[in-house]
């Protein structure tokens, strides 16, 4: 009984970091797919965020 909860504890231990290296890629994947969504409907990344066609001077 003790064995197996330290072989379980031993698992969940080596199998945490690997999951979390997954899920920095879904999130980075689902960034990059929003970016690009956003790139399409004409907005770019400034600061603060604008669509083109609609900039206004500042005179």
């Amino acid at each position: 009984m003790n064995a197996k909860r330290i072989l379980n504890i031993l698992v969940a231990l080596i199998m945490l970091p690997l999951l979390s290296g997954c899920w920095t890629l879904v999130v980075g994947g689902a960034g990059a797919y929003g970016g690009y969504k956003m790139k399409e409907k004409g907005y770019t990344l400034q600061n603060p965020i604008t669509k083109e066609g609609s900039k206004k001077s500042s005179k």
